[in-house]
């Protein structure tokens, strides 16, 4: 018989969803700063080090859905303590992987374990802390992890790649995820959805066909060349699944994705904002790290410190930005951030601000304000009006199009500056042509920035408000004509 959910369990369970969030953030900004390190380990090249990003994030966005469905049918606490294990195991088999091959396809396990965390203890939470004032509360913290992991991820990571070496990052991930099993076993409550939603395997393969083939041509592209068969075959392999996806799941009673979200355009703003911001994020991560370690010549923890300025700023500004949002609405948020995003690309596309100490800082400042302000309007603005029932799905496609955007900002990003460096890699004239192979990197952070300013102006005003409530009836017609009918038999 499981204790009682007193204040002080409540508070159990929210430390251990916690805990699995800081060990799937730590993971991915630790890793970054180790980049370098592993690179010049396995002889690997710059698609090399984006593959080992990808993989993990890949896959978290194709199954990020179908995990939260699983949870809502069989049980969120046997999900999250099968998510807990395979994450676990996934962090033990990178830390010993022979070879980058190894090292991709362990952290696609790790991400498995991963879409089984984060979205299922978002549901543990909602269901343990039943109170709107106390959720929101809840959520703030939940929320504030994610800064901390920020901040503390490149330090962490530096201090562990330095004395102990890169395979130490992963070492980090096991005690936790060991106490955090052992804690959801004891105190975490099990809870199901009263109607959860059927499985759509057609979809979810449609899903994982798109995000992977697409990535794939994108990554490989500079080396097979854009117009080889193998890339054209890839694009034509997402195109086909995108096609697919529009034409098939608007047929389902319950589609994996419901294509008349997309209706509303606060939902359809909050989508290309979080692929557009959190590209950037990737994409910045990824130039900086190289360029600091492998240009500048800095250690993995000098480098870390460096990243503190933005890391600083984001766990500053991101409660802020909720208070705002609470107060204000989203539209102030998404504005300070597109510009402050915008300006930071600026800087390092148009006056090479990395190669000068007082700019660099500047610009990782500022980067650091927009992000922290970008992420808590991005779930607001995609339930924003959205019948109760469907929120929980439209958080799910926003957490989805964080990791898709990630993804996607790695590759591009990746994929400009493999163009411009070509094979100079570990060689003398590497150092030289990185600035230039990454301006065009950087103005694609540029563009990311101006979409978030663009679209959040856009779909924040009334008529974006307007949108909003007719899809909202529209979704809530068949719940009513449902309720109806049962009433009347």
């Amino acid at each position: 018989m499981p204790p009682p959910l007193t204040q002080r369990r409540r508070m159990l369970v929210l430390a251990i969803c916690c805990m699995s969030l800081l060990i799937v953030s730590l993971d991915n900004t630790v890793l970054n700063v180790a980049l370098p390190s592993m690179q010049k380990e396995f002889g690997a090249s710059v698609s090399g080090m984006q593959w080992t990003i990808d993989a993990y994030t890949l896959v978290l966005a194709s199954l990020l859905m179908l995990a939260g469905s699983t949870a809502d049918r069989i049980g969120r606490r046997r999900i999250f303590k099968a998510g807990l294990v395979i994450f676990t195991v996934g962090s033990l088999l990178c830390s010993v992987a022979p070879n980058l091959e190894s090292l991709i396809a362990f952290r696609m396990i790790q991400a498995v374990g991963g879409s089984m965390l984060n979205p299922v203890a978002m549901s543990i939470i909602t269901n343990t802390f039943t109170e709107p004032r106390e959720r929101a509360r809840a959520i703030g913290v939940w929320g504030g992890v994610v800064g901390i992991s920020m901040a503390a991820g490149p330090i962490v990571g530096g201090v562990l790649v330095d004395s102990v070496g890169w395979r130490s990052i992963f070492w980090i991930n096991l005690p936790v995820g060991l106490a955090a099993l052992l804690l959801t076993m004891r105190y975490v409550p099990e809870s199901r959805a009263p109607k959860p939603r059927r499985p759509d395997p057609v979809g979810q393969l449609l899903v994982m066909t798109l995000l992977g083939s697409l990535t794939y041509a994108i990554i490989e592209a500079p080396a097979a060349g854009w117009t080889s068969p193998v890339i054209m075959t890839f694009a034509l392999l997402a195109l086909a699944a995108l096609i697919g996806l529009i034409g098939y799941e608007p047929r389902r009673a319950e589609p994996l994705i419901d294509l008349r979200f997309f209706r509303s355009a606060p939902f359809s703003g909050a989508t290309v904002i979080a692929i557009s911001a959190f590209a950037s994020l990737g994409g910045f991560l990824f130039l900086s790290t190289l360029y600091l370690q492998n240009v500048r010549g800095l250690d993995a923890l000098d480098a870390g410190l460096w990243m503190l300025p933005m890391a600083a700023m984001t766990l500053v500004c991101a409660p802020l930005s909720g208070r705002l949002v609470g107060s204000r609405g989203p539209r102030i948020p998404l504005l300070v951030a597109g510009i402050a995003m915008t300006a930071s690309g600026i800087l390092f596309a148009a006056f090479e601000a990395e190669t000068s100490n007082v700019t660099r800082f500047i610009g990782y400042v500022l980067f650091g304000l927009g992000f922290g302000f970008v992420n808590s309007p991005i779930t607001n603005t995609a339930v924003s009006g959205m019948p109760r029932t469907q929120a929980g799905v439209a958080a799910a496609v926003a957490s989805t199009s964080r990791q898709i955007g990630q993804t996607l900002g790695v590759a591009v990003i990746g994929a400009v500056l493999a163009s411009g460096v070509g094979s100079a890699v570990g060689t003398s004239s590497y150092a030289t042509k990185f600035v230039d192979a990454s301006r065009g990197g950087w103005w694609v952070i540029v563009g990311c920035g101006v979409a978030v300013l663009l679209v959040g102006l856009l779909t924040s005003g009334r008529w974006a408000r307007r949108t909003a409530q007719r899809t909202a009836r529209c979704l809530q017609e068949p719940e009513i004509q449902e309720a109806t009918a049962g009433a009347s038999s």
